[in-house]
């Protein structure tokens, strides 16, 4: 694939980034895609190993090689063909996959990966501004009608392989916009909110309707929960009136921290800051929650608290320390005995680069105030052996803290959903279903599905596409007898 000897002959190149002092002072995307020639050069080092590994790597199993070789050789159509064969939203995970693909290219045991990420975005970038993506819309209708319960990638994907197969499809979301935590979990800075909304009408020409503000099952959320629903429907009314049901509402109950001093003012859910941020972006009020001129610590080392750093840093805060349960990673992995695995590594993030202090093997013990409000808070450190962990005698701290944002993962779905429609949870509060088999993504109720992060738990946005679009193929099968739509 590519050119033979590509790998031996050109280096890595990575998309450029805008310099820190220019993008922390607004929410816009600040990475630069790879123009045509830069993205051939890339697709030139493209190995003919074989075995691509980078298939299985990436969960949708995007077909890299392929388009890759197309990049190369200047046929970029047939390569965003390629690329959809697999993946209805490549702008998206162009832009916030972690490219686990990436860590399975073969060239990555001895050298840099082939930069298959940035290929991938400058695909599907080029695309747009060509005018190459447009609807699909059926031959001929089933007759069939199909609600889906959530609009994140994994309700989205669900949704448009569905329509596309002739179903009548109608998406409901609680918020007031379409995406899930595409839209409202994912800052601006890392994906605006344009490329779903021309998404969105794509899909709506092929035949989605999407009914935005509606609850459906539950009537009351816990907290930490956005909801801007002004419409209830009960399960039993949706089951009644749909062939077919996937749940998609993803994993929402946060992970909370309760120590003393958990009720004080300055102390929230990472998503109580980031949702009401985009709110903003998008031309809403105000955020409520201000980080600017305060020390901020976010609790939690992974994409979220990354997140919390780099808006923390639009804001202008004083300063910002995130704190890690785990031990720091080793900055670079022992590949022999990782490969083609998801390392554990040091993983330093734009935002992180934007300024943030980091801190390891730190337990927050509690959280100390002045009349009410946030003031400080109280952590120890850890020593980790044999996967346990100890605190460290004599290694208390207190550090000033104005503002504490918890973004330490989302434990499971929201129960009262999966309780209105009687299906069966697992052991970690997710929906119950398989994925493999006649009754795959079949939950114990009739007609009745999940996929994504509410059937497997919080996970990465690539991961919810192609449970998504398994899932369609499930519920196409179940309707039809049988399916031509790909798993």
């Amino acid at each position: 694939m590519g050119k033979p000897t590509g790998f031996l002959e050109y280096q890595r190149l990575s998309e450029a980034y805008e310099p820190v002092t220019e993008r922390v002072r607004k929410y816009k995307e600040f990475v630069a895609r790879l123009d045509d020639d830069q993205a051939a050069v890339q697709g030139a080092r493209c190995m003919d190993c074989g075995i691509p590994f980078c298939n299985n790597g990436c969960p949708v199993n995007n077909i890299i090689p392929d388009w890759n070789d197309l990049v190369y050789r200047n046929q970029w159509r047939e390569a965003l063909e390629v690329l959809h064969s697999t993946n209805n939203f490549p702008e998206f995970t162009g832009r916030i996959c972690p490219a686990p693909c990436e860590e399975a290219c073969t060239l990555n045991i001895n050298n840099d990966p082939v930069g298959i990420k940035s290929i991938e975005h400058a695909i599907i970038d080029k695309a747009w501004e060509e005018g190459w993506v447009a609807p699909q819309p059926p031959a001929d209708k089933t007759g069939k009608k199909v609600a889906v319960i959530g609009s994140g990638p994994a309700g989205l994907a669900a949704a448009q392989q569905l329509a596309r197969a002739g179903h009548d499809v109608t998406v409901f979301e609680k918020n007031d916009r379409v995406g899930g935590l595409l839209r409202y979990g994912i800052p601006d800075f890392k994906m605006e909110k344009h490329l779903i909304d021309r998404r969105v009408e794509q899909m709506q020409a092929e035949g989605v309707r999407f009914r935005t503000g509606v609850l459906v099952g539950a009537d009351k959320l816990p907290a930490g929960i956005a909801n801007d629903a002004r419409e209830t429907l009960s399960a039993g009314l949706i089951l009644a009136e749909f062939d077919a049901v996937i749940l998609a509402g993803g994993s929402e109950v946060p992970r909370d921290l309760p120590v003393p001093g958990r009720e004080l003012d300055g102390v929230h859910f990472a998503l109580e800051f980031l949702i009401p941020q985009n709110r903003e972006v998008a031309g809403g009020e105000q955020n409520p929650i201000s980080a600017r001129g305060k020390h901020v610590v976010v609790i939690g080392g992974g994409d979220t608290g990354s997140d919390c750093v780099g808006t923390s840093n639009r804001h202008g805060a004083a300063s910002v320390v995130q704190f890690e349960l785990l031990p720091m990673p080793p900055e670079r992995e022992n590949k022999p005995l990782t490969w083609p695995y998801w390392p554990t590594r040091l993983r330093t993030s734009s935002s992180h680069e934007e300024g943030c202090s980091r801190d390891f093997a730190i337990a927050t013990k509690a959280f100390i105030g002045e009349n009410g409000k946030l003031t400080g808070l109280k952590a120890v450190r850890l020593d980790w052996k044999d996967g346990r962990m100890s605190e460290i005698p004599g290694s208390e701290f207190e550090l000033k803290a104005d503002l504490v944002l918890f973004a330490m993962g989302f434990v499971h779905p929201v129960g009262g959903v999966l309780d209105a429609f009687g299906v069966e949870r697992d052991t970690r509060g997710n929906a119950n279903a398989a994925t493999e088999g006649e009754r795959s993504y079949a939950t114990n109720v009739p007609k009745v599905f999940a996929a994504g992060d509410v059937r497997r738990g919080q996970s990465l946005v690539v991961w919810a596409i192609r449970e998504g679009r398994q899932a369609a193929r499930a519920v196409d099968a179940f309707l039809m007898g049988e399916s031509l739509l790909p798993r």
